[in-house]
Protein backbone atom coordinates (compact mmCIF):
# COMPACT_ATOMS: atom_id res chain seq x y z
CA UNK A 1 0.00 0.00 0.00
CA UNK A 2 2.62 2.15 0.78
CA UNK A 3 4.19 2.11 -2.75
CA UNK A 4 0.97 3.05 -4.25
CA UNK A 5 0.54 6.04 -1.78
CA UNK A 6 3.39 6.92 -3.05
CA UNK A 7 3.22 7.05 -6.56
CA UNK A 8 -0.24 8.30 -6.26
CA UNK A 9 1.16 11.26 -4.74
CA UNK A 10 4.67 12.17 -5.62
CA UNK A 11 2.51 12.33 -9.06
CA UNK A 12 2.09 16.44 -8.53
CA UNK A 13 5.20 17.09 -7.31
CA UNK A 14 7.24 15.01 -10.10
CA UNK A 15 9.19 18.53 -11.39
CA UNK A 16 10.60 18.68 -8.30
CA UNK A 17 11.77 15.24 -8.03
CA UNK A 18 13.06 15.76 -11.61
CA UNK A 19 14.97 18.74 -10.48
CA UNK A 20 16.44 16.50 -7.15
CA UNK A 21 17.79 14.05 -9.71
CA UNK A 22 19.03 16.37 -12.04
CA UNK A 23 21.14 17.86 -9.15
CA UNK A 24 21.87 14.84 -6.73
CA UNK A 25 23.73 13.54 -10.80
CA UNK A 26 25.86 16.25 -10.98
CA UNK A 27 26.70 15.82 -7.06
CA UNK A 28 27.00 12.38 -7.64
CA UNK A 29 29.57 12.59 -10.39
CA UNK A 30 31.65 15.26 -8.65
CA UNK A 31 31.86 12.66 -5.63
CA UNK A 32 33.22 10.26 -8.03
CA UNK A 33 36.15 12.86 -9.97
CA UNK A 34 37.47 13.61 -6.57
CA UNK A 35 39.26 10.66 -5.32
CA UNK A 36 41.07 10.56 -9.35
CA UNK A 37 41.94 14.13 -8.66
CA UNK A 38 43.17 13.27 -5.14
CA UNK A 39 45.36 10.47 -6.36
CA UNK A 40 46.69 12.71 -9.41
CA UNK A 41 47.80 15.23 -7.16
CA UNK A 42 49.55 12.67 -4.61
CA UNK A 43 51.47 10.78 -7.38
CA UNK A 44 52.27 13.46 -10.00
CA UNK A 45 52.82 16.51 -7.79
CA UNK A 46 53.81 15.61 -3.93
CA UNK A 47 55.91 12.37 -5.36
CA UNK A 48 57.70 14.87 -8.09
CA UNK A 49 57.10 17.68 -5.62
CA UNK A 50 55.91 19.98 -8.94
CA UNK A 51 53.92 22.93 -7.10
CA UNK A 52 52.04 23.95 -9.87
CA UNK A 53 50.24 20.36 -10.41
CA UNK A 54 49.30 20.49 -7.05
CA UNK A 55 47.69 24.35 -7.13
CA UNK A 56 46.17 23.53 -10.49
CA UNK A 57 44.39 20.26 -9.43
CA UNK A 58 44.52 21.19 -5.93
CA UNK A 59 42.34 24.43 -6.98
CA UNK A 60 40.10 22.20 -9.30
CA UNK A 61 39.33 19.87 -6.84
CA UNK A 62 38.09 23.09 -4.68
CA UNK A 63 35.85 24.27 -7.48
CA UNK A 64 34.03 20.76 -7.96
CA UNK A 65 33.83 20.73 -3.96
CA UNK A 66 31.57 23.89 -4.48
CA UNK A 67 29.80 22.78 -6.78
CA UNK A 68 29.11 19.63 -4.90
CA UNK A 69 27.71 21.65 -2.15
CA UNK A 70 25.72 23.40 -3.89
CA UNK A 71 23.64 20.77 -5.98
CA UNK A 72 23.65 18.80 -2.28
CA UNK A 73 21.96 22.36 -1.31
CA UNK A 74 19.64 22.76 -3.99
CA UNK A 75 18.53 19.09 -4.09
CA UNK A 76 17.62 18.69 -0.44
CA UNK A 77 15.66 22.08 -0.90
CA UNK A 78 13.42 20.67 -4.15
CA UNK A 79 13.57 17.04 -2.01
CA UNK A 80 11.75 18.86 1.34
CA UNK A 81 9.27 20.78 -0.78
CA UNK A 82 8.49 18.10 -2.47
CA UNK A 83 8.12 15.36 1.20
CA UNK A 84 6.19 18.61 2.51
CA UNK A 85 3.83 18.61 -0.20
CA UNK A 86 3.02 14.93 -0.33
CA UNK A 87 2.78 15.40 3.33
CA UNK A 88 0.00 18.27 3.06
CA UNK A 89 -1.74 16.41 0.06
CA UNK A 90 -2.02 13.32 2.50
CA UNK A 91 -3.59 15.23 5.59
CA UNK A 92 -5.94 16.73 2.73
CA UNK A 93 -6.67 13.31 1.69
CA UNK A 94 -7.25 11.51 5.23
CA UNK A 95 -9.07 14.93 6.50
CA UNK A 96 -11.61 14.84 3.36
CA UNK A 97 -12.17 11.21 3.53
CA UNK A 98 -13.26 11.41 7.25
CA UNK A 99 -15.52 14.36 6.47
CA UNK A 100 -17.01 12.06 4.27
CA UNK A 101 -17.53 9.11 6.86
CA UNK A 102 -21.02 8.44 8.58
CA UNK A 103 -21.09 7.93 12.39
CA UNK A 104 -20.88 3.87 11.80
CA UNK A 105 -17.04 4.55 10.21
CA UNK A 106 -16.15 7.09 12.48
CA UNK A 107 -17.15 4.80 15.76
CA UNK A 108 -14.99 1.75 13.72
CA UNK A 109 -12.13 3.51 13.94
CA UNK A 110 -11.97 5.88 16.22
CA UNK A 111 -10.90 9.20 16.81
CA UNK A 112 -7.39 8.70 18.53
CA UNK A 113 -6.67 6.37 15.81
CA UNK A 114 -7.89 9.03 13.43
CA UNK A 115 -5.90 11.09 14.98
CA UNK A 116 -2.67 9.60 14.97
CA UNK A 117 -2.62 8.18 11.47
CA UNK A 118 -3.19 12.14 10.28
CA UNK A 119 -0.19 13.12 12.60
CA UNK A 120 1.95 11.02 13.21
CA UNK A 121 1.38 8.24 10.21
CA UNK A 122 1.25 11.36 7.86
CA UNK A 123 4.78 12.23 9.00
CA UNK A 124 6.72 8.67 8.91
CA UNK A 125 5.41 8.87 4.94
CA UNK A 126 6.86 12.26 5.06
CA UNK A 127 10.50 11.48 6.33
CA UNK A 128 10.53 8.29 4.06
CA UNK A 129 9.69 10.58 0.91
CA UNK A 130 12.13 13.03 2.01
CA UNK A 131 15.01 10.26 2.62
CA UNK A 132 14.35 9.15 -0.56
CA UNK A 133 14.40 11.59 -2.51
CA UNK A 134 17.56 12.99 -0.48
CA UNK A 135 18.84 9.52 -1.61
CA UNK A 136 17.39 8.81 -4.55
CA UNK A 137 20.39 9.00 -7.09
CA UNK A 138 23.75 9.44 -4.56
CA UNK A 139 23.26 6.17 -3.38
CA UNK A 140 22.86 3.46 -6.12
CA UNK A 141 25.30 6.68 -8.41
CA UNK A 142 28.23 6.55 -5.49
CA UNK A 143 27.56 2.48 -4.93
CA UNK A 144 27.73 1.49 -8.88
CA UNK A 145 29.95 4.43 -9.58
CA UNK A 146 32.26 3.72 -7.00
CA UNK A 147 32.89 0.02 -7.36
CA UNK A 148 33.43 0.61 -11.19
CA UNK A 149 36.49 3.48 -10.49
CA UNK A 150 37.91 1.31 -7.73
CA UNK A 151 38.20 -1.54 -10.43
CA UNK A 152 40.10 1.33 -12.65
CA UNK A 153 42.26 2.03 -9.32
CA UNK A 154 42.99 -1.44 -9.04
CA UNK A 155 41.50 -4.74 -10.19
CA UNK A 156 43.43 -7.24 -7.27
CA UNK A 157 42.41 -5.42 -4.15
CA UNK A 158 38.57 -5.52 -5.78
CA UNK A 159 37.63 -8.38 -3.85
CA UNK A 160 37.55 -7.20 -0.95
CA UNK A 161 34.79 -4.81 -2.18
CA UNK A 162 32.56 -8.11 -2.96
CA UNK A 163 33.42 -9.76 0.67
CA UNK A 164 32.29 -6.21 2.47
CA UNK A 165 28.98 -5.19 1.10
CA UNK A 166 27.55 -8.50 0.72
CA UNK A 167 28.22 -8.88 4.32
CA UNK A 168 27.23 -5.16 5.15
CA UNK A 169 23.92 -6.03 3.78
CA UNK A 170 23.17 -9.16 5.06
CA UNK A 171 23.68 -7.64 8.50
CA UNK A 172 21.54 -4.88 8.37
CA UNK A 173 19.07 -6.87 6.50
CA UNK A 174 18.30 -8.90 9.57
CA UNK A 175 18.37 -6.24 11.57
CA UNK A 176 15.93 -4.68 9.75
CA UNK A 177 13.23 -7.85 9.38
CA UNK A 178 13.19 -7.90 13.54
CA UNK A 179 12.06 -4.01 13.31
CA UNK A 180 9.21 -4.03 11.09
CA UNK A 181 6.89 -5.77 14.12
CA UNK A 182 7.96 -3.45 16.42
CA UNK A 183 6.94 -0.62 14.39
CA UNK A 184 3.61 -1.91 13.53
CA UNK A 185 3.18 -2.58 17.22
CA UNK A 186 4.37 0.82 18.20
CA UNK A 187 1.78 2.79 16.40
CA UNK A 188 -1.35 0.97 17.57
CA UNK A 189 -0.05 1.84 21.24
CA UNK A 190 0.54 5.16 19.94
CA UNK A 191 -3.37 4.71 19.34
CA UNK A 192 -3.95 3.70 22.69
CA UNK A 193 -2.00 6.64 24.30
CA UNK A 194 -4.46 9.07 22.44
CA UNK A 195 -7.33 7.28 23.38
CA UNK A 196 -6.21 7.49 27.06
CA UNK A 197 -5.45 10.61 27.33
CA UNK A 198 -8.56 12.09 24.91
CA UNK A 199 -10.83 10.48 27.79
CA UNK A 200 -9.14 11.70 30.65
CA UNK A 201 -9.14 15.08 29.30
CA UNK A 202 -13.00 14.97 28.29
CA UNK A 203 -13.88 13.52 31.41
CA UNK A 204 -11.58 15.55 34.06
CA UNK A 205 -14.92 16.30 35.66
CA UNK A 206 -15.71 13.07 36.29
CA UNK A 207 -11.88 11.65 37.21
CA UNK A 208 -12.03 14.25 40.21
CA UNK A 209 -15.41 14.33 40.86
CA UNK A 210 -14.64 10.15 42.14
CA UNK A 211 -11.44 10.49 43.02
CA UNK A 212 -9.79 8.64 40.05
CA UNK A 213 -6.50 10.91 39.78
CA UNK A 214 -4.57 7.78 41.30
CA UNK A 215 -6.02 5.13 39.06
CA UNK A 216 -6.11 7.40 35.75
CA UNK A 217 -2.15 8.72 36.10
CA UNK A 218 -1.82 4.43 36.49
CA UNK A 219 -3.76 3.81 33.46
CA UNK A 220 -1.73 6.19 31.47
CA UNK A 221 1.20 5.20 32.60
CA UNK A 222 0.79 2.09 31.71
CA UNK A 223 -0.16 3.05 27.95
CA UNK A 224 2.65 5.14 28.05
CA UNK A 225 5.37 2.49 29.39
CA UNK A 226 4.21 -0.22 26.72
CA UNK A 227 5.34 2.60 23.48
CA UNK A 228 8.05 3.37 25.76
CA UNK A 229 8.67 -0.36 25.85
CA UNK A 230 8.26 -1.07 22.16
CA UNK A 231 10.11 2.41 21.01
CA UNK A 232 13.17 1.25 22.81
CA UNK A 233 13.41 -1.93 21.21
CA UNK A 234 13.03 -0.80 17.96
CA UNK A 235 15.10 2.43 18.93
CA UNK A 236 18.11 -0.48 20.72
CA UNK A 237 17.73 -2.50 17.13
CA UNK A 238 18.20 1.52 14.97
CA UNK A 239 21.27 1.85 17.09
CA UNK A 240 22.69 -1.45 16.59
CA UNK A 241 22.72 -1.20 12.95
CA UNK A 242 25.11 2.28 12.85
CA UNK A 243 27.93 0.24 14.94
CA UNK A 244 27.54 -2.48 12.50
CA UNK A 245 27.98 -0.22 9.73
CA UNK A 246 31.21 1.74 11.08
CA UNK A 247 32.62 -2.03 12.09
CA UNK A 248 32.12 -3.15 8.38
CA UNK A 249 33.71 0.02 7.15
CA UNK A 250 36.72 0.22 9.27
CA UNK A 251 38.08 -3.24 8.94
CA UNK A 252 37.47 -2.61 4.87
CA UNK A 253 39.39 0.10 5.33
CA UNK A 254 42.17 -1.40 7.60
CA UNK A 255 42.00 -4.50 4.99
CA UNK A 256 42.85 -2.65 1.86
CA UNK A 257 45.42 -0.71 3.56
CA UNK A 258 47.04 -3.89 4.51
CA UNK A 259 47.18 -5.50 1.22
CA UNK A 260 47.89 -2.37 -0.61
CA UNK A 261 50.96 -1.59 1.86
CA UNK A 262 51.82 -4.76 0.27
CA UNK A 263 51.91 -3.81 -3.46
CA UNK A 264 53.05 -0.47 -2.60
CA UNK A 265 56.29 -2.55 -1.46
CA UNK A 266 56.79 -4.25 -4.33
CA UNK A 267 55.99 -1.48 -6.54
CA UNK A 268 52.77 -2.75 -8.07
CA UNK A 269 51.03 0.45 -6.83
CA UNK A 270 50.92 3.62 -6.25
CA UNK A 271 50.13 5.30 -2.68
CA UNK A 272 47.99 8.13 -4.61
CA UNK A 273 46.39 4.93 -6.36
CA UNK A 274 45.99 3.24 -2.67
CA UNK A 275 44.34 6.16 -1.16
CA UNK A 276 41.75 6.80 -4.14
CA UNK A 277 40.74 2.94 -3.82
CA UNK A 278 40.23 3.58 -0.04
CA UNK A 279 38.03 6.46 -0.88
CA UNK A 280 36.08 4.63 -3.53
CA UNK A 281 35.86 1.80 -1.35
CA UNK A 282 34.47 4.20 1.45
CA UNK A 283 32.24 5.76 -0.78
CA UNK A 284 30.50 2.18 -1.73
CA UNK A 285 30.41 1.73 2.03
CA UNK A 286 28.95 5.11 2.96
CA UNK A 287 26.28 4.70 0.03
CA UNK A 288 25.35 1.15 1.42
CA UNK A 289 24.91 3.24 4.80
CA UNK A 290 22.74 5.59 3.52
CA UNK A 291 20.45 2.48 2.06
CA UNK A 292 20.59 1.82 5.85
CA UNK A 293 18.57 4.46 6.84
CA UNK A 294 16.24 3.93 3.93
CA UNK A 295 16.12 0.75 5.23
CA UNK A 296 15.44 1.53 9.16
CA UNK A 297 12.61 3.64 7.75
CA UNK A 298 11.15 2.10 5.38
CA UNK A 299 9.06 -0.33 8.19
CA UNK A 300 7.62 2.16 9.97
CA UNK A 301 6.77 3.82 7.17
CA UNK A 302 5.30 0.91 5.40
CA UNK A 303 3.07 -0.02 8.54
CA UNK A 304 2.16 3.87 8.55
CA UNK A 305 1.04 3.45 4.94
CA UNK A 306 -0.99 0.75 5.24
CA UNK A 307 -2.92 2.95 8.11
CA UNK A 308 -3.55 5.55 5.94
CA UNK A 309 -4.22 3.45 3.34
CA UNK A 310 -6.85 1.59 5.79
CA UNK A 311 -8.98 5.30 6.07
CA UNK A 312 -8.34 5.73 2.36
CA UNK A 313 -9.88 2.79 0.91
CA UNK A 314 -13.05 2.56 3.42
CA UNK A 315 -15.93 4.03 1.60
CA UNK A 316 -18.74 5.42 3.75
CA UNK A 317 -21.82 3.73 4.73
CA UNK A 318 -23.59 6.51 3.72
CA UNK A 319 -22.78 7.18 0.06
CA UNK A 320 -24.39 10.17 -2.23
CA UNK A 321 -26.69 9.25 -4.58
CA UNK A 322 -25.32 9.38 -8.11
CA UNK A 323 -28.19 11.49 -9.76
CA UNK A 324 -29.35 13.62 -6.94
CA UNK A 325 -32.48 15.31 -6.09
CA UNK A 326 -31.27 19.03 -6.03
CA UNK A 327 -34.77 20.21 -5.94
CA UNK A 328 -34.78 23.05 -2.96
CA UNK A 329 -36.68 22.30 0.41
CA UNK A 330 -39.27 24.01 0.95
CA UNK A 331 -41.18 22.70 4.15
CA UNK A 332 -39.31 20.72 5.46
CA UNK A 333 -41.95 17.94 6.06
CA UNK A 334 -40.52 14.52 7.64
CA UNK A 335 -41.75 11.45 7.16
CA UNK A 336 -40.39 7.92 8.38
CA UNK A 337 -42.25 4.54 6.58
CA UNK A 338 -41.90 1.50 8.27
CA UNK A 339 -38.15 2.53 9.40
CA UNK A 340 -36.14 -0.19 10.73
CA UNK A 341 -32.24 0.08 11.75
CA UNK A 342 -29.61 -2.57 12.75
CA UNK A 343 -26.20 -1.98 13.69
CA UNK A 344 -23.34 -4.35 11.94
CA UNK A 345 -22.68 -7.62 13.83
CA UNK A 346 -25.80 -6.60 16.10
CA UNK A 347 -28.43 -9.77 17.06
CA UNK A 348 -31.34 -7.73 17.08
CA UNK A 349 -32.31 -4.01 15.44
CA UNK A 350 -32.65 -1.07 17.71
CA UNK A 351 -35.62 0.53 15.40
CA UNK A 352 -38.26 -1.47 13.81
CA UNK A 353 -41.51 -0.50 11.96
CA UNK A 354 -40.99 2.95 12.88
CA UNK A 355 -43.97 5.32 10.79
CA UNK A 356 -45.11 8.76 11.46
CA UNK A 357 -44.80 12.03 9.71
CA UNK A 358 -43.92 15.66 11.46
CA UNK A 359 -45.41 18.22 9.48
CA UNK A 360 -44.62 21.89 8.47
CA UNK A 361 -46.16 24.25 11.34
CA UNK A 362 -46.10 21.60 14.22
CA UNK A 363 -44.21 20.15 16.81
CA UNK A 364 -43.43 16.46 17.06
CA UNK A 365 -42.05 14.99 20.58
CA UNK A 366 -40.28 11.71 20.58
CA UNK A 367 -39.89 10.79 24.34
CA UNK A 368 -39.00 7.36 25.46
CA UNK A 369 -36.50 5.53 28.47
CA UNK A 370 -32.70 5.52 28.09
CA UNK A 371 -31.97 2.85 25.02
CA UNK A 372 -35.52 3.09 23.81
CA UNK A 373 -33.51 4.14 20.86
CA UNK A 374 -34.25 7.72 20.54
CA UNK A 375 -30.93 8.78 19.51
CA UNK A 376 -30.26 6.22 16.62
CA UNK A 377 -33.71 7.73 14.88
CA UNK A 378 -32.01 11.06 15.07
CA UNK A 379 -29.21 10.01 13.51
CA UNK A 380 -31.40 8.79 10.95
CA UNK A 381 -33.17 12.31 9.76
CA UNK A 382 -30.10 14.17 8.56
CA UNK A 383 -28.69 10.56 7.27
CA UNK A 384 -25.88 10.17 9.99
CA UNK A 385 -26.91 6.52 9.13
CA UNK A 386 -28.88 5.19 6.64
CA UNK A 387 -32.18 2.98 7.33
CA UNK A 388 -31.54 -0.10 6.98
CA UNK A 389 -35.24 -0.54 6.25
CA UNK A 390 -37.73 1.06 5.01
CA UNK A 391 -37.07 5.18 4.03
CA UNK A 392 -36.83 8.74 5.85
CA UNK A 393 -38.28 11.19 3.43
CA UNK A 394 -38.14 15.28 3.35
CA UNK A 395 -40.87 16.81 1.45
CA UNK A 396 -41.98 13.49 -0.02
CA UNK A 397 -38.44 12.42 -1.34
CA UNK A 398 -35.85 9.78 0.65
CA UNK A 399 -32.70 11.52 2.08
CA UNK A 400 -30.54 8.85 0.18
CA UNK A 401 -31.79 10.85 -2.89
CA UNK A 402 -31.38 14.21 -2.03
CA UNK A 403 -28.04 15.66 -2.64
CA UNK A 404 -26.16 15.75 0.63
CA UNK A 405 -25.31 19.66 0.93
CA UNK A 406 -28.79 20.29 0.14
CA UNK A 407 -30.15 17.77 3.02
CA UNK A 408 -27.59 18.62 5.53
CA UNK A 409 -28.30 22.72 4.49
CA UNK A 410 -31.85 22.79 6.03
CA UNK A 411 -31.65 21.19 8.98
CA UNK A 412 -30.80 22.72 12.07
CA UNK A 413 -29.54 19.67 14.49
CA UNK A 414 -29.07 20.83 17.90
CA UNK A 415 -27.04 17.23 19.24
CA UNK A 416 -27.77 15.59 22.67
CA UNK A 417 -24.02 16.71 23.81
CA UNK A 418 -23.56 20.23 21.99
CA UNK A 419 -20.21 20.96 21.02
CA UNK A 420 -18.71 24.35 20.84
CA UNK A 421 -15.70 25.11 18.15
CA UNK A 422 -12.40 27.08 19.81
CA UNK A 423 -12.89 30.77 18.84
CA UNK A 424 -15.37 33.39 20.04
CA UNK A 425 -19.48 33.88 20.57
CA UNK A 426 -19.94 34.97 17.21
CA UNK A 427 -17.80 32.75 15.12
CA UNK A 428 -20.07 29.67 17.00
CA UNK A 429 -22.87 31.47 15.80
CA UNK A 430 -21.55 32.00 12.25
CA UNK A 431 -21.03 28.26 12.05
CA UNK A 432 -24.80 27.92 11.24
CA UNK A 433 -24.86 30.93 8.68
CA UNK A 434 -21.50 32.81 8.06
CA UNK A 435 -23.43 36.01 6.26
CA UNK A 436 -25.74 36.06 9.23
CA UNK A 437 -25.76 40.29 10.56
CA UNK A 438 -25.24 40.80 14.14
CA UNK A 439 -28.70 41.76 14.58
CA UNK A 440 -29.67 38.26 13.50
CA UNK A 441 -27.26 36.72 15.95
CA UNK A 442 -28.87 39.21 18.80
CA UNK A 443 -32.24 37.47 17.78
CA UNK A 444 -30.84 34.03 18.20
CA UNK A 445 -29.30 34.42 21.34
CA UNK A 446 -32.40 36.12 22.69
CA UNK A 447 -34.85 33.44 21.05
CA UNK A 448 -32.24 30.31 22.93
CA UNK A 449 -32.46 32.40 26.57
CA UNK A 450 -28.56 32.95 25.74
CA UNK A 451 -28.55 37.37 25.97
CA UNK A 452 -28.28 37.72 29.03
CA UNK A 453 -25.31 35.85 29.77
CA UNK A 454 -23.61 36.81 26.75
CA UNK A 455 -23.86 40.74 27.15
CA UNK A 456 -22.58 40.24 30.50
CA UNK A 457 -19.20 38.64 29.16
CA UNK A 458 -16.64 41.26 28.61
CA UNK A 459 -16.23 41.15 25.28
CA UNK A 460 -19.62 40.12 24.32
CA UNK A 461 -20.28 38.24 21.04
CA UNK A 462 -16.50 38.48 20.42
CA UNK A 463 -16.19 36.46 23.87
CA UNK A 464 -14.08 34.08 23.94
CA UNK A 465 -15.10 29.87 23.88
CA UNK A 466 -12.38 27.12 24.32
CA UNK A 467 -12.67 23.88 22.47
CA UNK A 468 -16.14 21.96 23.37
CA UNK A 469 -17.05 24.89 25.34
CA UNK A 470 -15.46 24.01 28.55
CA UNK A 471 -15.31 27.74 29.90
CA UNK A 472 -18.99 27.78 29.97
CA UNK A 473 -21.97 26.18 31.88
CA UNK A 474 -23.40 23.00 30.54
CA UNK A 475 -26.73 24.58 30.35
CA UNK A 476 -24.92 27.94 28.65
CA UNK A 477 -23.20 25.77 26.09
CA UNK A 478 -26.54 24.19 25.38
CA UNK A 479 -28.58 27.51 24.88
CA UNK A 480 -25.52 28.41 22.47
CA UNK A 481 -25.82 25.72 20.66
CA UNK A 482 -29.33 26.14 20.14
CA UNK A 483 -28.85 29.99 18.90
CA UNK A 484 -26.33 29.05 16.31
CA UNK A 485 -29.23 26.76 15.06
CA UNK A 486 -32.26 29.55 14.90
CA UNK A 487 -29.22 31.31 13.05
CA UNK A 488 -29.38 29.09 10.65
CA UNK A 489 -33.34 29.51 9.79
CA UNK A 490 -33.71 26.02 8.52
CA UNK A 491 -36.48 24.31 7.28
CA UNK A 492 -36.27 21.33 9.80
CA UNK A 493 -35.47 21.77 13.55
CA UNK A 494 -34.39 18.42 15.31
CA UNK A 495 -33.71 18.98 19.24
CA UNK A 496 -32.09 15.84 20.90
CA UNK A 497 -32.67 16.41 24.22
CA UNK A 498 -31.93 19.76 23.62
CA UNK A 499 -33.17 21.11 27.32
CA UNK A 500 -32.13 18.91 29.75
CA UNK A 501 -29.46 21.02 31.67
CA UNK A 502 -31.91 23.93 31.64
CA UNK A 503 -34.06 24.66 34.36
CA UNK A 504 -37.98 24.87 34.03
CA UNK A 505 -38.21 28.01 34.62
CA UNK A 506 -35.80 28.84 31.05
CA UNK A 507 -37.10 25.64 29.57
CA UNK A 508 -40.69 27.07 29.49
CA UNK A 509 -39.25 30.72 28.29
CA UNK A 510 -37.28 29.13 25.87
CA UNK A 511 -39.89 27.03 24.37
CA UNK A 512 -42.78 29.62 23.94
CA UNK A 513 -40.04 32.01 22.50
CA UNK A 514 -39.23 29.19 19.66
CA UNK A 515 -42.91 28.82 19.34
CA UNK A 516 -43.19 31.78 18.05
CA UNK A 517 -39.67 32.36 15.70
CA UNK A 518 -39.78 28.77 14.04
CA UNK A 519 -43.66 29.01 12.69
CA UNK A 520 -44.17 27.18 9.01
CA UNK A 521 -40.68 24.96 10.62
CA UNK A 522 -41.16 21.89 11.75
CA UNK A 523 -39.95 21.13 15.16
CA UNK A 524 -38.61 17.57 15.53
CA UNK A 525 -38.13 17.26 19.72
CA UNK A 526 -36.26 14.38 21.63
CA UNK A 527 -37.05 14.66 25.09
CA UNK A 528 -36.77 12.66 28.61
CA UNK A 529 -38.17 15.56 30.92
CA UNK A 530 -42.15 15.59 30.09
CA UNK A 531 -42.94 19.02 30.79
CA UNK A 532 -40.82 19.72 28.01
CA UNK A 533 -43.15 18.44 25.18
CA UNK A 534 -46.68 19.26 26.76
CA UNK A 535 -47.28 21.78 24.48
CA UNK A 536 -46.43 19.63 21.24
CA UNK A 537 -48.62 18.59 18.86
CA UNK A 538 -48.09 14.96 18.54
CA UNK A 539 -46.28 13.11 20.90
CA UNK A 540 -44.18 9.77 19.75
CA UNK A 541 -43.81 7.39 22.65
CA UNK A 542 -40.59 5.11 21.63
CA UNK A 543 -39.94 1.59 23.85
CA UNK A 544 -37.52 -0.81 22.58
CA UNK A 545 -37.10 0.64 19.43
CA UNK A 546 -40.86 0.38 18.84
CA UNK A 547 -43.38 3.47 18.23
CA UNK A 548 -45.76 2.46 21.46
CA UNK A 549 -48.07 5.47 21.90
CA UNK A 550 -48.92 8.45 19.78
CA UNK A 551 -51.15 11.31 20.31
CA UNK A 552 -51.11 14.49 22.51
CA UNK A 553 -50.47 14.75 26.24
CA UNK A 554 -53.55 14.47 27.10
CA UNK A 555 -54.69 11.68 24.88
CA UNK A 556 -51.40 9.49 25.80
CA UNK A 557 -52.62 9.98 29.25
CA UNK A 558 -55.68 8.28 28.97
CA UNK A 559 -54.14 5.77 25.86
CA UNK A 560 -50.73 4.73 26.68
CA UNK A 561 -49.81 2.68 29.86
CA UNK A 562 -46.23 3.44 29.10
CA UNK A 563 -46.01 7.20 28.85
CA UNK A 564 -48.27 7.53 31.79
CA UNK A 565 -45.64 5.58 33.85
CA UNK A 566 -43.09 7.86 32.39
CA UNK A 567 -45.39 10.94 33.50
CA UNK A 568 -45.67 9.75 37.31
CA UNK A 569 -42.12 8.63 37.63
CA UNK A 570 -41.42 11.85 36.74
CA UNK A 571 -43.73 13.88 39.19
CA UNK A 572 -42.64 10.97 41.80
CA UNK A 573 -39.10 12.46 41.41
CA UNK A 574 -40.01 16.04 41.59
CA UNK A 575 -42.36 15.37 44.73
CA UNK A 576 -39.05 13.14 46.46
CA UNK A 577 -37.52 16.66 45.66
Amino acid sequence: MLWKLLIEYLRPHRKLLAAVVVFQLAQSIASLYLPTLNADIIDDGVATGDTGVILRLGALMLGITLLQIACAIIAVYFAAKAAMGVGRDLRNAIFTRVGEFSEQEVTRFGAPSLITRSTNDVQQVQQLVLMSATMLVTAPMLSIGGVIMAIRQDVQLSWLIAVAVPVLLIAVGLITARMVPLFRKMQKRIDTVNRVLREQLTGIRVVRAFVREDIETARFASANEDVTDTALRAGRLMALAFPVVMLVLNVSSVAVIWFGAFRIQDGSMQVGTLIAFLSYLLQILMSVMMATFMAVMIPRAAVSGDRIGEVLRTESSVRPPQRPVTTRVRNGELEMRDVGFAYPGADQPVLTGISFTAKAGQTTAIIGSTGSGKTTLVNLMPRLFDATTGSVRIDGVDVRELHPDLLWGHIGLVPQRPYLFSGTVRSNLLYGKPDATEDELWTALEIAQAKEFVERMDEGLDAPISQGGTNVSGGQRQRLAIARALVKRPELYIFDDSFSSLDTGTDARLRQALKRSTAGATLVIIAQRVSSIVDADQILVLDDGRIVGRGTHSELLETSETYREIVSSQLAAEETV
